[in-house]
């Protein structure tokens, strides 16, 4: 058992929470057995490392099979180490090791896509992880980040996706109007989530979102430049029929990306 939290091996694994350790090792951490259970689920072969206290495994026994199933040896570790080794404040007792794996993007467009969602300068973490959730659940072909996004392997991005990030493509440091581009030449239609745009209500009334689409989502604060937002074919609002001030990014693109879902299988 693992019991020094400032081990060498114990520091290592923890630097992982950091952008720069993370592009020097090429490496990201993993927490609570949700996520695990996914990732040895759909891709076991990144899981490089598993850590966890006795009783975390006693409470997640299909973890630990999953784990064995594929020849994952546990490292046990007391709640000090663990509490080293988790980026979060109440860790829940499993951490692993795995390795990145972004998509190329040609890999993307390799067979044309229905569906995509295009993340520009979305900075939060939170909100790029529950989008990428969001575009899992809505049946999304992949999801595309731009280099001025948060980035994608962030422990609370990884958390927010709740597993979600091994599900789908995820295509990393894109140029948005190479990605215009490529999804023109797949016979997409570009739609650009904005509050200065026509109403969702009124594209759905179009009949557009039944087509295939890919979604463009800004910054949280500022939405997309106009630069921008003169690269899709239509802009798009999500109109607000109470009194909030404003809409969530994550809530807005959960939205617009079950909208196209639901058109495109009626």
């Amino acid at each position: 058992m693992i019991d020094n939290p400032r081990s060498p091996r114990v520091r290592a694994v923890a630097k992982l929470a950091k952008r720069s350790a993370r592009q020097e090792s090429g490496l990201f951490l993993l927490e609570g057995p949700q996520a695990l259970g996914e990732a040895l689920t759909w891709k076991p072969d990144l899981v490089l490392e598993f850590f966890a206290t006795p009783t975390a495994l006693e409470r997640y026994p299909t973890v630990a099979t999953a784990a064995a199933e594929e020849g994952l040896e546990v490292e046990f570790v007391t709640e000090d180490v663990l509490a080293a080794l988790a980026d979060t404040v109440t860790p829940q007792g499993v951490v692993a090791v795995c390795r990145q794996f972004p998509t190329a993007l040609k890999d993307v467009f390799a067979e044309p896509p229905r569906l995509i969602a295009v993340l520009e300068e979305v900075r939060d973490p939170g909100n790029l992880g529950t989008i990428i959730r969001a575009a899992d659940s809505a049946g999304a072909d992949a999801v595309i980040l731009t280099g001025r996004s948060v980035d994608l392997y962030n422990p609370k991005v990884v958390r927010s996706t709740t597993g979600s990030l091994f599900h789908l493509p995820v295509a990393v440091d894109a140029d948005l109007a190479d990605v215009v581009g490529r999804s023109r030449a797949a016979g997409m239609r570009v739609l650009a989530a904005d509050v200065k745009g026509e109403s969702l209500l009124d594209v759905r009334r179009d009949g557009v979102l039944g087509e295939p689409t890919a979604w463009v989502f800004g910054n949280e604060a500022r939405g997309l430049e106009d630069e921008m937002l003169g690269l899709a074919d239509r802009a798009v609002t999500v109109p607000i029929f109470g009194h909030a001030e404003s809409m969530n990014l994550a809530t807005a693109a959960s939205v617009c990306l079950y909208e196209s879902a639901f058109a495109q299988r009626s």
